[in-house]
């Protein structure tokens, strides 16, 4: 296994850690207090190809492979968790899922403004009383000639007030349980639909997270993505493709937060010399070295298997397990360097606390993850290939 980036990943890498240094780092302090970033900033990630960076030139993208777009979510939560969660929501969770469940006329109308960056995509499955168990969520949408008539409500949605388009998932037969929850994609102009963003956040504050509201909302019959009764299945395949974004963010998480630590280890002496020369401050170190390079390479081999065109739910939902919780514990062990500086607003390290909780809880908490990755080993879960898989990433698409 070559581990190499190619001279396209290189310098993506590169543009993307500039864009980051030069563009989040000096004002990300500011946004995180005020509660949101500059709208600018979407015009500078389409500029730079980042809103489709895996999909196909033909549909508006880059057309990289699908370990650029974990390099780029890499990069960019090393500045802060709200632009990953930009990229992943838009690309990874509604996106990819357009390219793999999608018509045609879908992809055309929907996937390649998307991609442009000209439009920007959410997705809607968590509701209040549904999270981990999806099958509990009440929304419905009842077929009503060539429309289907849709009503529900939305929670803990990312870019709830900014994405023009959403996929959004509900039942049109609640009896077939997870067989009778159908996808649609709604766009935030249809009557009916209304948003409102969620305030003071532990974390992840410069990002927009609110609720979906769905007031009778007419949905076009052409706007069903994939058969009625699919929706269990391509959220499930979508959360595939959002998980490894967020597993790829965690890895930027952890390099942020060891980066932090060995400026501020050579910057602090206690006891007359560094606190980097005391050993429990590198076992804290090595412990933070071990885990980012833990998380990539689990990060890479799902990468892998997508650009095979290979189900991946299995090694997907391990790397987002333990790169989330390693994160977690790498903000810990940054804050904990830091010791009473970790609360000043002077360092970074109480924002990459904050930010690190909400990834170990979203697509899948860390006990789904355990219990999921328990019963792949017991024999008790198989994946099978889906008939309609992600595509295989090819050179030059």
């Amino acid at each position: 296994m070559d581990f190499r980036f190619t001279d396209e990943q290189d310098l993506l890498r590169k543009t993307a850690r500039k864009f980051t240094d030069d563009e989040i780092m000096p004002n990300i302090a500011r946004w995180d207090s005020e509660g949101g970033f500059d709208p600018a900033i979407w015009k500078r990630l389409a500029e730079l190809g980042f809103m489709g960076v895996c999909i196909p030139e033909n549909y508006g993208g880059s057309g990289m492979d699908y370990n650029a777009l974990a390099i780029l979510c890499e990069e960019l939560e090393r500045g802060d968790t709200a632009f990953r969660t930009a990229v992943s929501v838009h690309t990874g969770l509604n996106s990819m899922s357009l390219l793999q469940w999608g018509t045609e006329e879908q992809k055309q109308k929907y996937l390649v403004p998307q991609a442009k960056g000209e439009k920007i995509g959410a997705f809607g499955l968590t509701e209040p009383g549904a999270g981990s168990d999806v099958a509990a969520m009440s929304s419905t949408a009842v077929r009503d000639g060539d429309h289907y008539v849709l009503n529900g409500q939305k929670t803990w949605i990312s870019l709830c007030d900014q994405a023009d388009n959403f996929l959004v998932f509900a039942y049109t037969d609640k009896a077939k349980k997870h067989h009778g929850i159908t996808a649609f994609i709604v766009e935030r102009t249809m009557p009916g639909f209304s948003s409102k963003a969620i305030k003071n956040k532990y974390g992840i504050r410069a990002g927009n997270t609110g609720e979906l509201f769905f007031e009778n909302v007419r949905v076009p019959a052409e706007n069903r993505l994939g058969e009625e009764g699919e929706g269990f299945k391509i959220a499930m395949a979508s959360l595939d493709n959002g998980r490894f974004t967020v597993a790829a963010g965690a890895v930027g998480l952890i390099k942020a937060c060891l980066e932090a630590s060995v400026k501020y280890c050579h910057e602090r002496e206690t006891f007359g010399k560094p606190i980097g020369k005391h050993q429990l401050v590198q076992q804290m170190i090595a412990n933070m070295e071990a885990g980012y390079q833990m998380s990539r390479l689990l990060v890479y081999r799902a990468g892998e298997l997508k650009n095979r065109g290979v189900r991946n739910t299995r090694e997907t939902s391990l790397a987002k397990w333990q790169a989330c919780d390693l994160a977690n514990k790498a903000a810990d062990d940054a804050f904990q360097i830091h010791g009473a500086y970790g609360y000043s607003d002077d360092y970074p390290v109480a924002r990459y606390l904050r930010n690190s909780k909400a990834p170990v809880i979203y697509e899948g908490t860390r006990e789904i993850h355990t219990i999921m990755q328990a019963d792949y080993v017991l024999g008790y879960r198989q994946d099978k290939p889906l008939n309609k898989m992600l595509p295989a990433w090819e050179p030059g698409e």
